[in-house]
């Protein structure tokens, strides 16, 4: 698809910026951004709803609303980190971190790097209201962890430059899950903390160690670069995508061990081991945007890891 300069940003404005490489827009993109505004409405409606029909009153009710718009601003970010990867806008802003002088232009614009840095100020800002007002031990660790992602997502940025190793990428990954699951668990079973769920659930632990390992894909490959083709493994980024490939497996087998009790879990894992080769060729084919088909991926893992807490 042909691609157009990116909206809002004089070529000069970036001369001083390393690594800027600019992304592919086109109606995909903007079609994803109108998306993800029509989700962000949608968790400040959840949330508004959630609280007015809360039984808790007052600041109580306020917190319980926070926590449902949180969940689903913790999904969105995840959402928009993989938008960012499916049309190549890693490293739209360059090095340059947290923010620019004009990233609101940018994200009005459609960049999905740019919205993904204020989106994540939203999750922060509403980590730091539930701290405040419901000061419960796993709204602290839930900010503690958005903290932690943060500071790792700055350093994606010189993973992808080809200037930290990809351990940064991959954790940064397995951060962001922990946020979502942190207030997610929060949600649907108040009386458990985020380290006793994870020690005691099988299925969570496989699927954050896939994840985990993707994050490590995308870091060893680097940015714009491909996987290549094989039959036996040969570079570090053929090795790290077929422990990943073993990793998804693994979360399909412990899945149907535990059967029936994530049925819903279980036919999307499957699902996604298919969707995963998609990516394979998508990356290998177009390696700087490979395209929708990552951010599809990524939808997978979050309705994967959101049956698990669930129990679906």
């Amino acid at each position: 698809m042909a691609s157009t300069p990116r909206p809002g940003v004089a070529p000069e404005a970036d001369a001083d910026n390393n690594h800027v490489v600019e992304g592919e827009f086109n109606w995909l993109v903007r079609s994803v951004g109108a998306g993800i505004g029509m989700l962000l409405a949608l968790a400040v409606a959840l949330g508004a709803a959630t609280a007015l029909n809360s039984e808790a009153g007052g600041l109580g009710a306020i917190a319980n609303g926070l926590l449902v718009s949180e969940v689903v601003f913790a999904a969105i970010l995840i959402l928009l980190g993989s938008t960012v990867e499916s049309y190549g806008f890693g490293l739209a802003l360059g090095t340059q971190w947290p923010y620019t002088k004009n990233i609101v232009v940018l994200t009005l614009a459609g960049d999905p790097e740019a919205a993904h840095r204020l989106v994540a100020t939203l999750v922060g800002l509403v980590a730091v209201a539930l701290a405040v007002i419901d000061p419960v031990s796993q709204n602290f660790f839930g900010l503690g962890l958005i903290v932690a992602t943060a500071l790792f997502g700055m350093g994606t940025l010189y993973v992808l430059a080809g200037r930290a190793p990809a351990f940064v990428h991959g954790t940064h990954g397995l951060l962001a899950y922990g946020v979502l699951i942190t207030y997610l668990i929060e949600l649907a079973h108040p009386s458990m903390s985020i380290v006793s769920y994870v020690a005691s659930v099988d299925p969570i632990r496989s699927i954050l160690f896939a994840i985990f390992m993707g994050g490590m894909v995308t870091g060893h490959r680097g940015f714009g670069q491909p996987i290549g083709s094989f039959y036996k493994p040969e570079k570090p980024a053929q090795w790290v995508f077929a422990v990943h490939g073993l990793s998804a497996l693994l979360v399909v087998g412990i899945l149907g061990w535990t059967m029936p009790a994530y049925p819903v879990a279980f036919l999307l894992a499957v699902t996604q081991t298919a969707v995963g080769f998609g990516v394979f060729h998508a990356v290998n084919l177009k390696p700087k945007a490979p395209g929708t088909v990552v951010a599809f991926h990524q939808t997978m893992a979050l309705l994967i890891t959101t049956a698990i807490v669930m129990a679906w």
